[in-house]
């Protein structure tokens, strides 16, 4: 089944964000390798796709899990929340009609 993660960045997290980034893609191109990522990315903070040091408000992933406790699993060793990027992280089933 699918899942979306929407995470929601801390205020001021983007050096630490910019700093685990290399592990978090990484992770995510796992997904991507085995099929499962639908798509994933992050939120800019203002209405352009670089938001230079405005940085981010969050990130989003719709991915395929085996269950909702491996999804949640999945979102909670992300390096983003080892490094406290995220103030709050939503795991919730997807289902995907287009």
């Amino acid at each position: 089944m699918l899942y979306i993660i929407y995470a929601e960045d801390n205020a001021d997290s983007l050096e630490k964000r910019t700093s685990v980034r290399p592990a978090h893609l990484a992770r995510l191109q796992l997904l991507q390798d085995e099929g499962r990522l639908i798509v994933a990315g992050p939120m800019p903070a203002v209405d352009t796709n670089d938001p230079g040091v405005a940085g981010f408000t969050g990130s989003a992933i719709i991915a395929e899990f085996s269950s909702l406790e491996a999804a949640h699993s999945w979102a909670e060793a992300d390096p983003y929340v080892a490094a406290g990027v995220y103030s709050n992280v939503t795991v919730k089933p997807f289902k995907r009609v287009f």
